[in-house]
């Protein structure tokens, strides 16, 4: 089933393009069905970019999807236009007032700074205590999940030796989870950043469980018992060439980055990268839609509490 965005919504082309099913707005008003509402708070600077992974991924869906995107109100983008954010973004104060079946916390490049200096960090911190009253459930992706662990458990980031970049192979931890369900026992899903939450830390919080790890990139997914928070170490919705990006970025900023793991042939930069996590991103967000957002939210979105 489709996922209902705006028309000019720039991924709209690039989705109808790929064949994910995109519904406008008028065909969907005509639709005797409730949607699920999910929101997607995008902190990434390239948010046109993500908005796009993202949507991919929600539209691989059996259900139909209404999303709402979301920029925080205490911080300018550089790196989208004005136009677009007005065009096809709201804050949290235009719709804290309302409820959502999901929201996803994306990830931001910003891991080296406290947690208390982000420009946006109060604002975040009462978007996440909004979730709990009018949100079912919540995805945290990378330093989304970091933030989440630190604001609902107090548990600390730590930096890594150097930065975690690659593709990586995960075993899961808990197979008969419902967001795990169909997972091999292997799969591998890609990395990038500069800190990490501790596996030892997680398991001491007696309402979290790692759902799945990885031997070189560490946690991968963990969650609350009740479904309601998910946190997403790394970018499963990233797309075939977003690491290469990253990499070139890195190489002209004279950084030396390594090159990501098990990502080019050979690790050789000229060469396209292997995609070796797309059936896994498309089960990860088609779980978490359909086993946990859908199969546990209230028809009536007014009785979440």
């Amino acid at each position: 089933m489709p996922i209902k965005i705006q028309d000019t919504l720039p991924a709209a082309r690039t989705l109808e393009s790929e064949n994910i099913f995109v519904m406008t707005e008028h065909r969907a008003s005509h639709q005797d069905i409730r949607p699920l509402r999910i929101a997607i708070l995008n902190l990434m600077p390239t948010k046109i970019d993500t908005e796009t992974q993202l949507l991919r991924l929600l539209g691989n869906t059996p259900l139909q999807v209404e999303v709402e995107l979301l920029q925080t109100a205490s911080h300018t983008p550089k790196n989208t236009s004005a136009e677009h954010l007005l065009a096809f973004y709201k804050t949290y104060y235009d719709v804290k007032e309302q409820r959502f079946d999901g929201l996803i916390i994306t990830g931001a490049p910003i891991e080296h700074l406290p947690y208390e200096e982000v420009h946006y960090w109060e604002e975040l911190c009462e978007i996440m205590e909004w979730s709990k009253r009018n949100v079912y459930s919540t995805l945290h992706i990378c330093w989304g999940a970091q933030a989440g662990l630190y604001y609902h458990y107090g548990l600390q980031k730590r930096m890594l030796p150097k930065k975690l970049s690659g593709i990586y192979p995960h075993q899961p931890m808990l197979p008969f989870h419902p967001l795990m369900r169909g997972f091999d026992d292997f799969f591998y899903a890609p990395h990038s950043r500069h800190t990490e939450v501790k596996a030892a830390d997680i398991a001491k919080v007696a309402d979290l469980d790692i759902l799945a790890e990885s031997e070189e990139a560490g946690i991968y997914i963990a969650a609350d018992h009740a479904c309601r928070k998910f946190f997403v170490m790394g970018h499963a919705e990233y797309s075939r060439m977003t690491l290469a990006g990253e990499y070139s970025r890195d190489v002209l900023k004279g950084l030396e980055p390594a090159v990501p793991a098990n990502y080019f042939p050979e690790d050789d930069s000229s060469r396209k990268p292997m995609m070796l996590w797309k059936s896994h991103a498309n089960l990860l967000f088609a779980n978490w839609v359909n086993h946990i957002v859908y199969q546990h939210t209230p028809f009536d979105l007014s009785q979440l509490g």
